[in-house]
């Protein structure tokens, strides 16, 4: 038998809780050694829902019981802020450690690319949770285009958009651009990852970013518009101000059009305690499904099931030599450098933040 992966995951906030942790615990490849956590009722719930996992402060603490022999580890997931992934990243390429960072990756694509070659040298694995990939309806979708039925498509629209007029009320209100902060890093490295798979390179990217409360700090209310080397337009939203959100997707094509609203439920399951392996798990309701039209006529469309467990699944394979990487990290230094392009010309530049020690007052938990 093959010994599953030893596993940390660092911060239990949104990210460590309701992404990682279930994703980790239900994959038979890997084990839930330890978790993260500076915060007393994060590490009260961890310990209550993973009681194997030893529970531990800060990043500094979790390096230090491995230098001493008291931890072992194969894998660390970041699930702290980005601008704590390069140094968090480093301690464990020092240690032989494989490193899933979650998005955008790093705060910088020079950031991101020097991060990469550490990790070949360093001789481990080092991956990005663009979870987003896994999506009911972007599976969908991907099989739609596949399919050739709505033709020659010259046009998509994506959408992430909530109801939180006075903020998100956690560090997205207060991690500033230069640290990986703003919505555009946070949604839009989703949305424009999901649009250049499916429609390929970009050569011109515009936005629009704005903040909406007194005391933000990054991007809140976004909205960029890209042209794909394929001639595609795609144009991408993503606001914490929409009391009524619009279309989650929108594609227009030669022979015919796909809408669907709402988000994937995947993430919400998640946070209700749903076991990732179980049948339900990852299908849409009828409710929830997308609509084609070829212009006269329309019907409903059969979701393809949700699947994030498939990271980690093609993650263990990775591992193991016997496939690629779920997601290539250059593929979030291409994103990252759009995302750059887009800060520097709105007004809002996105330097590299200075190297700073990981303490249990920095970490943050990204949640």
């Amino acid at each position: 038998m093959r010994r599953p992966f030893r596993t940390a995951i660092l911060g239990f906030g949104i990210s460590g809780k309701v992404f990682h942790a279930p994703l980790v615990a239900a994959n038979g490849d890997f084990t839930l050694d330890v978790i993260v956590t500076a915060d007393p009722q994060r590490a009260q719930d961890a310990r209550a829902t993973y009681p194997s996992a030893r529970i531990v402060g800060t990043p500094a603490e979790l390096f230090a019981l491995i230098d001493a022999g008291e931890v072992e580890l194969d894998v660390v997931v970041l699930g702290t802020p980005p601008g704590t992934h390069a140094e968090q990243a480093r301690q464990a390429f020092a240690r032989g450690i494989h490193v899933v960072a979650d998005k955008p990756f790093v705060p910088t694509s020079s950031e991101g690319t020097l991060l990469l070659q550490e990790a070949a040298e360093a001789g481990v694995l080092l991956t990005v949770f663009q979870n987003r990939r896994w999506d009911a309806d972007f599976l969908t979708l991907g099989k739609l285009l596949a399919s050739g039925e709505l033709g020659e498509v010259h046009t998509f629209e994506s959408r992430f958009e909530w109801w939180r007029p006075g903020g998100f009320g956690n560090w997205r209100d207060t991690t500033t651009v230069a640290e990986g902060g703003g919505i555009l890093h946070d949604l839009g490295a989703h949305l424009i990852d999901q649009a250049i798979r499916l429609f390929g390179p970009v050569q011109e990217a515009y936005g629009e970013l704005d903040r909406r409360t007194a005391d933000a700090v990054g991007d809140q209310d976004s909205f960029v518009s890209l042209r794909h080397a394929s001639g595609v337009r795609s144009r991408l939203w993503m606001s914490g101000f929409a009391a009524l959100p619009g279309a989650r997707f929108s594609v227009s094509g030669s022979s015919g059009a796909y809408t669907k609203w709402g988000l994937d439920t995947q993430e919400p399951a998640l946070a209700a305690g749903a076991d990732p392996a179980a049948e339900e798990y990852g299908v849409e309701p009828e409710e929830a499904w997308g609509t084609v039209s070829d212009g006269t006529s329309e019907w409903l469309i059969r979701p393809e099931r949700g699947d994030y467990p498939a990271f980690y699944a093609l993650l263990a394979r990775a591992l193991r030599g016997e496939g690629p990487l779920p997601v290539d990290p250059q593929d979030s230094i291409d994103v990252l450098r759009i995302i750059e392009d887009l800060h520097n010309r709105s007004g809002h530049p996105a330097p590299a933040p200075s190297p700073a020690p990981i303490t249990k007052e920095t970490i943050h938990e990204h949640g």
